[in-house]
């Protein structure tokens, strides 16, 4: 009797091991695509480095990548992995923004919301060492709808503010019960979106930095305010404003 048990257990055991077996191995094979391919000095030592990024599919065919990473095969013979996050097309561009000497990987993912936003990462892997830079905070920018049709923004980093003459839109914020008769119904502050935009620009002689784009909506995400650009500089281990650019966004 105990022979006959020991041998159910045991065969109960071999096929829960076979079944968790092919969970794993369902799981680590994932499909994994290559996005690109490019050999860049990273690292410093004037040898060049092969760095990919690579992406798992959502599903089989599908566009958006649940998982993307860095795979770096540096020079030293070792190879080291950045994860980021999912998206749409991720995109690379080599610069020395920290401005030592050495070419960061600043890397661009849309992430295919409405609002048109991308998630930006930036890493340096200056002698052998993986370290996140980060790239700047978006603006903190306050905002509110006025009364007679109007909007104000202010830019808290620098203390500037803007107003917006959004009356030609009146029988659509009438319509949604925004105002009554020009008047506001209750405070509503519009909506300010993060970077949709982010890319390295040339700064000042040889040296680079980055430039931003935000939008900022009224009613809703097709409701275009205003576009506000920020142009920014490291220097001294943060990011530094070196100036903003506001512009009016008429409605289409």
């Amino acid at each position: 009797m105990k022979k006959e048990l020991l041998l159910t257990f045991t065969a109960f055991f071999c096929m829960s091991l076979t079944a968790l077996t092919g969970v794993y191995a369902g799981e680590s094979h994932d499909k994994t695509v290559t996005v690109s391919e490019k050999k860049v000095d990273v690292t410093g030592d004037k040898i060049f480095d092969t760095i990919y990024v690579k992406g798992v599919p959502f599903e089989e065919g599908a566009q958006f990548l649940k998982r993307v990473y860095l795979k770096i095969k540096a020079s030293n013979g070792k190879t080291y992995k950045i994860e980021l996050e999912g998206g749409y097309d991720p995109s690379t561009t080599y610069r020395d923004l920290n401005h030592d000497g050495v070419k960061d990987i600043f890397v661009s993912i849309p992430t295919g919301g409405s609002g048109g936003l991308s998630n930006f990462f930036l890493y340096t892997l200056k002698d052998f060492k993986v370290t996140d830079i980060t790239v700047p905070e978006p603006l903190t920018i306050n905002s509110q709808f006025v009364d007679g049709y109007n909007a104000s923004i202010t830019i808290e980093e620098t203390g500037q503010s803007y107003n917006f003459d959004l009356s030609d839109r009146k029988e659509e914020y009438e319509r949604l019960g925004l105002y009554q008769d020009g008047k506001l119904n209750e405070p509503t502050e519009l909506m300010v979106l993060p970077y949709g935009l982010l890319k390295t620009v040339k700064v000042k002689e040889n040296l680079y930095g980055l430039a931003g784009s935000q939008r900022v909506n009224g009613a809703y995400n097709a409701d275009g305010v205003a576009e506000v650009e920020s142009t920014w500089f490291y220097e001294k281990g943060k990011w530094n404003l070196v100036n903003t650019r506001v512009k009016s966004l008429k409605t289409p």
